[in-house]
């Protein structure tokens, strides 16, 4: 994705919030590592969890790792900005890191479900927000997408595909909808639809007051009416 000054873009802005959500298997978690990994404007936000770490992972760049207890106190006192029980353990957004990032012009990409994409909408965060939803092109591509990872157990398997049509069911409350029938043009997609909203006239904030506020005054200097 172009920088900035390729594009055309102001270089103020505020920041947006990428919220992707799919069905486990469709292909969120590659698209937002592709969006990562195409452009320093974009961050990846991460999730505080009391789930424990897995092999690999490392505290503050795959979660924050917290107990039940600290979960509950940061939901508690505000400090969250969406959270949720996925398979049986807590996950949620910390506020903080997200609120400078878009003050700062930098784009934050979530990777949640469905109920972290409803409360991020809700939430004081909202006009930020923009959220796709990726779908599989059949049932079957999904099932065969799940066991190709080779990470999960026929049992667990099992389980997200049955979690699948519950999350499909909220496609419509997203801003756009896709289908992941190939990796590339989904992605080209997304690029797109993020060039346009980065240019919505409620990022660009001050910057563009400034702007306009620039061309009356090349009106005054003309004697107020232009000519």
């Amino acid at each position: 994705m172009a920088s900035d000054q390729e594009s055309g873009e102001p270089k103020r802005r505020r920041g947006i919030l990428v919220v992707l959500s799919s069905p486990s298997g469709a292909g969120k978690s590659t698209l937002a590592r592709r969006l990562l990994a195409s452009d320093p404007r974009f961050r990846l936000s991460v999730s505080a969890t009391t789930r424990l770490a897995r092999p690999g992972e490392i505290e503050g760049e795959d979660y924050f790792f917290v107990s039940h207890q600290r979960f509950g106190k940061m939901v508690d006192e505000g400090d969250m900005l969406e959270h949720a029980r996925v398979f049986g353990n807590l996950y949620g957004t910390p506020r903080a890191p997200v609120e400078t990032a878009i003050v700062e012009g930098r784009d934050v990409v979530f990777d949640v479900d469905w109920q972290g994409a409803q409360q991020l909408r809700v939430s004081e965060l909202a006009l930020s927000v923009v959220s796709i939803f990726i779908l599989p092109p059949s049932i079957a591509e999904l099932e065969r997408r799940l066991r190709a990872r080779g990470k999960d157990s026929a049992e667990v398997i099992g389980s997200r595909m049955r979690q699948a049509r519950a999350e499909i069911s909220h496609w419509a409350e997203y801003d756009y909808v896709l289908i992941n029938d190939d990796i590339d043009l989904c992605y080209s997609r997304i690029e797109t639809i993020l060039r346009a909203e980065r240019m919505n006239r409620q990022r660009l904030g001050t910057w563009l007051f400034s702007q306009v506020d620039r061309l009356y005054g090349e009106f005054e200097a003309r004697g107020g009416d232009g000519s």
